[in-house]
């Protein structure tokens, strides 16, 4: 029996009216930042949550905007700083203006100061845009989005620069955010089927349900050269993508299974793309699991964060 049986839907329902109470949204004020914005705001608007706007002065930054002068030139520099950073977050809140809102500027390491305010006002959901450079694998601001991946203990929405099309939000000239609706047709969920998974499954239905959207399950076999020879990983496969939302679900679409081969990440971008897909959904291991940032091994999530055109969802568990 998975964790989507008759009263778990509910459960994973109540859960997500609860997470969406308290919505933190990282920025450095870049244009990968603001691109995620919109999400956060419309999220706060759907659900009557409190947006937590945050940006992290980094000593990195400081010192490269110092250029070498003496510790006085140095706090002068902070303080001018601090200051454009509270113009900046005013600016935000005062845009989003029928949604509650709290605006923080901290310094120092970005998830230590992060870490603090997500336990200090039960927040539950981070959203942070990507700039989805490649190379060395990281992400925004360096590898920031990929501490918050690894370290967060609820789920992080993130907006990468290939979103397109219906899930993009845009804003309004002269900077006002568009007072838009978050739509949701069709939810993605990828899993290996790893811990937790039934019950990221169970999320992911329940943000079909919350929206009326199609949901698809993806299971990808990377190693399939010798299953002409041996079945069993294909049978056993869909069974368990099967499991995972049963009939009793009660979704308003009969969700959709697919056993893929290859490459994860090009078979799991292709899936959402080819249906247009709204959200995709990953689970996420904890700090602790040093092989991987979630179910999917971290190179395979880089990618599909880096280049989906639609937002990303990872969930921990």
């Amino acid at each position: 029996m998975t964790l989507v049986e008759e009263g778990s839907l509910l459960r994973e329902e109540l859960h997500l009216a609860t997470a969406a109470k308290n919505i933190l949204f990282a920025t450095d004020f870049s244009t990968a930042s603001e691109a995620a914005l919109p999400y956060a705001t419309s999220i706060c608007r759907r659900f009557g949550g409190t947006l937590h706007a945050v940006h992290v002065l980094s000593d990195a930054n400081i010192l490269m905007m110092t250029g070498g002068v003496d510790y006085v030139g140095i706090g002068t520099i902070y303080e001018e700083a601090h200051t454009e950073a509270k113009e900046k977050l005013d600016q935000i809140v005062a845009r989003s203006e029928d949604i509650p809102s709290h605006i923080y500027i901290r310094h120092g390491q970005v998830w230590a100061n992060l870490a603090g305010i997500v336990a200090e006002n039960n927040v539950g959901l981070i959203v942070v845009g990507t700039h989805g450079r490649t190379g060395l694998g990281k992400l925004l601001l360096g590898s920031v989005a990929e501490d918050i991946l690894r370290h967060a203990p609820c789920p992080v929405l993130t907006i990468g620069p290939k979103v397109t099309g219906r899930a993009k939000l845009r804003a309004l000239r002269n900077r006002d955010l568009a007072p838009v609706e978050l739509e949701v047709h069709q939810v993605v969920y990828a899993t290996d089927f790893g811990p937790g998974s039934d019950a990221h499954a169970a999320l992911a239905a329940v943000l079909a349900e919350e929206f009326h959207a199609r949901l698809t399950l993806i299971h990808v076999i990377e190693n399939y050269k010798e299953l002409h020879s041996r079945p069993g990983p294909i049978e056993k496969g869909l069974r368990q993508l099967r499991e995972l939302i049963p009939e009793s679900a009660g979704l308003y679409h009969a969700p959709e299974t697919l056993l893929e081969f290859g490459d994860p990440a090009e078979r799991i971008l292709r899936d959402a793309a080819d249906r247009e897909a709204d959200l995709l959904v990953l689970g996420a291991h904890p700090a602790r699991a040093r092989s991987s940032a979630t179910h999917l091994p971290w190179s395979t999530a880089h990618q599909v964060i880096a280049h989906a055109k639609c937002p990303v969802l990872t969930v921990p568990g």
